[in-house]
């Protein structure tokens, strides 16, 4: 089978780093339990009477995969694969809130059309004419990882050459109300430095999008080698060593093999256990970085996990406001991503130098 690697990434987040010439050098602090994304500005990249009809999480995800697709020196791709575990919220909102305030009757059609979790995809097929296989997952917090498994597998069989991947998620003021009911978001607000230690159940909610170009071709310029994407719908704490394991074996590696742990930690004092256990033991002699303090939580931010690990392999430096310990990784060419979401939609995403 052809080896697979990220050729290009962009993201657009509550951080400034739609740019990739900065990594994480000027930090927004926040304080809140819910952040929303430092937009670009969008009439650079997108017709302004097209932008006024966009929805956010539509103009994130057009113009991230813009800026993916022009790192990567290409026009065209042989796929596009979404992932988003909420879809176009706002659209939604807006649809079902007519459907009351009208008592069903005389309903305009654009918010339902723009409303489906394929909209995004759609978007960005439309935008450069491509016709190709395009196919959008809607699995919870590992819909990232899905899409990603997805561009793979067709990779590795040489089914494509270059695929764009991404994940998208925008807030809607009622769906964001709903999961303050149900203690998912954090009572109080809190600060990014103080995130870990806030001892409360919820996370900090956000949106964002992130979009990278993978292929069978390795260029100068590609970021990584994608070894491996697993995903599991549940896995006991005493469990996730064992799963971690098992998929190092697999490509020939070992936990001391790891230059680097990308881990989910979001300060939820009831699910962050899965993580503090891993840092105590598998872990506890390899370099951690963390990043839901500096961009929330959402159900694709694990693709920003991805955005941070290619970006420590292809600089070779990790920002100071990632790490998790104090151990030194003088040569970061390994990197696991481990995320989980409220005991979850486990994923682990390996990377590696090319």
């Amino acid at each position: 089978m052809k080896k697979v690697y990220i050729n290009s990434i962009a993201s657009i987040s509550p951080q400034k780093t739609f740019e990739n010439a900065s990594f994480l050098d000027d930090i927004i602090e926040y304080n809140e339990t819910v952040i929303s994304a430092f937009d670009p500005n969008y009439k650079e990249h997108i017709p302004p009477a097209a932008a006024r009809r966009m929805a956010k999480g539509i103009k994130m995800g057009v113009v991230a995969s813009k800026l993916a697709m022009k790192e990567a020196g290409i026009g065209t791709v042989d796929a596009i694969i979404t992932g988003t575990g909420m879809g176009c919220m706002i659209d939604s909102e807006k649809f079902v809130s007519a459907i009351i305030d009208n008592n069903e009757q005389y309903l305009t059609p654009t918010s339902f059309i723009q409303s489906t979790h394929n909209t995004v995809a759609g978007q960005i097929a439309l935008g450069m004419e491509c016709k190709a296989y395009n196919f959008t997952y809607v699995h919870a917090a590992i819909s990232f990882e899905s899409a990603l498994l997805d561009a793979k597998m067709q990779l590795e069989n040489d089914e494509a050459n270059n695929i764009l991947v991404g994940g998208v998620e925008e807030l809607g003021a009622h769906t964001t109300d709903v999961h303050r009911v149900i203690n998912h978001i954090k009572p109080e607000a809190v600060t990014i430095s103080e995130v870990l230690n806030s001892n409360t159940e919820g996370a900090v909610f956000s949106e964002g999008a992130n979009f990278f170009v993978v292929s069978n071709d390795r260029k100068e310029s590609s970021y990584a080698e994608l070894l491996a994407v697993e995903t599991y719908n549940t896995l006991e704490k005493d469990k996730v060593s064992e799963a971690i394991k098992s998929v190092l074996k697999e490509n020939n590696l070992k936990p001391e093999d790891l230059d680097v742990v990308v881990l989910g930690n979001n300060g939820d004092v009831e699910f962050d256990g899965y993580y503090n256990q891993l840092s105590k033991n598998i872990f506890k002699n390899t370099k951690q970085v963390y990043y839901k303090h500096l961009v929330g939580e959402n159900n694709t931010v694990s693709a920003f996990g991805v955005w941070l690990a290619s970006k420590i392999i292809k600089t070779q430096q990790i920002p100071a406001m990632v790490n998790l310990n104090d151990i030194e990784a003088t040569e970061p060419n390994i990197i696991l991503c481990y995320n989980q979401y409220r005991g979850e939609n486990h994923s682990l995403v390996l990377l590696k130098k090319c």
